[in-house]
């Protein structure tokens, strides 16, 4: 049966849309390799897993086979066999499509303006959807004896992890550049403000991260002020920078991260950035959500006023509402 060519150009653009998907989570799965911990190929930041799971909110499902292709021409340059690396790539694959479907069973926007969205992309779709790659993951190394089984545990928690924070930091940064568009008429000093939120998260990260202290604490006004101030555009990026900075500090072991082994960081890693991304994001879609409130229900009194304006005839140089006399109030009590 011949194609038509509207149907041919709607499968052109799809095939074309699954090879960028697969092309960009390869390139980005190189990226998050560099902070490999074990085996050269369990990373506590896996950007790929935001990526995919950015693609199935935005197109749909139909383009889960760019996710495989990018999953596996990643593992297949790592190991340590064929069919592991197949059932590895099918985990990676799996674990964006079961949080997909688990965030659009939940009813998830991807503007993330609702307090339920928020709480849905952080349980749902990082800390519960990626439990499968991580286990199917290092449930195949250690069959195939690429990892001990005495590792098992160390070795899920940086998966894991690595793949809940793609998701967590990955993700919403990719739905706010989505919709952003370079501002017009912005004072100089909201820009100032914006540079020195950026710069003022990075430094005090910085400063956690790498201190003997217990100051880690010291990132949420931060995030605090990003939500208040700019909402997601502005806690996203926040959130990013002290994932980045923690994780970095995690695998150098320095400052709160250093004497303990590869579990106990993942574990101090994971309860910071979910921290970190739980606070910032929700602080952002509350805020999102009470200013669309208050728009909508300025729109109802601005309808409400017009309406009664046109129903009333206003005299010239009459005040509406129309003032009463001391005797008409007193009547109507």
């Amino acid at each position: 049966m011949a194609i038509s060519g509207q149907g041919f150009r709607h499968h052109a653009a799809v095939g074309l849309r699954i090879v960028a998907i697969a092309a960009v989570y390869y390139a980005a799965a190189r990226i998050g390799l560099m902070q490999q911990l074990v085996r050269g190929q369990i990373t506590p930041l896996w950007p790929p897993t935001g990526i995919a799971l950015v693609s199935l909110l935005l197109w749909g499902m139909r383009i889960w086979p760019g996710i495989a292709i990018g999953a596996f021409l990643v593992n297949v340059t790592l190991g340590p066999s064929i069919l592991p690396v197949a059932a590895i790539a099918a985990g990676n694959t799996l674990a964006p499509v079961c949080a997909y479907l688990l965030l659009r069973r939940a009813g998830f926007r991807i503007e993330i303006d609702r307090l339920r969205d928020a709480l849905a992309l952080v349980f749902l779709g990082a800390l519960g959807g990626m439990l499968v790659s991580a286990t199917v993951g290092t449930g195949v190394l250690v069959l195939s004896g690429a990892v001990p089984a005495d590792d098992f545990w160390p070795d899920w928690s940086v998966w894991w992890t690595g793949d809940a924070m793609g998701v967590l930091v990955i993700a919403p940064l990719l739905l706010v550049i989505r919709t952003w568009r370079w501002p017009r008429g912005v004072p100089v000093h909201r820009w100032a403000e914006a540079v020195a939120l950026l710069a003022g998260t990075a430094a005090v990260a910085t400063v956690a991260t790498r201190s003997t202290l217990a100051l880690l604490f010291l990132v949420f006004p931060f995030l605090i002020w990003a939500a208040f101030r700019f909402q997601l555009a502005g806690a996203a990026p926040c959130v990013l920078i002290v994932s980045v900075i923690a994780i970095d500090a995690a695998a150098n072991g320095s400052g709160p991260f250093s004497g303990h082994d590869l579990l106990a960081k993942m574990v101090i890693v994971q309860a910071l950035n979910g921290t970190v991304a739980l606070t910032a994001l929700l602080l952002a879609a509350t805020i999102t959500e009470r200013d669309h409130t208050r728009r909508e229900i300025e729109q109802v009194c601005r309808g409400l006023r017009e309406a009664l304006t046109r129903l009333t005839p206003v005299e010239k140089g009459e005040e509406w509402p129309p003032t009463r006399s001391p005797k008409e109030r007193d009547r109507d009590v």
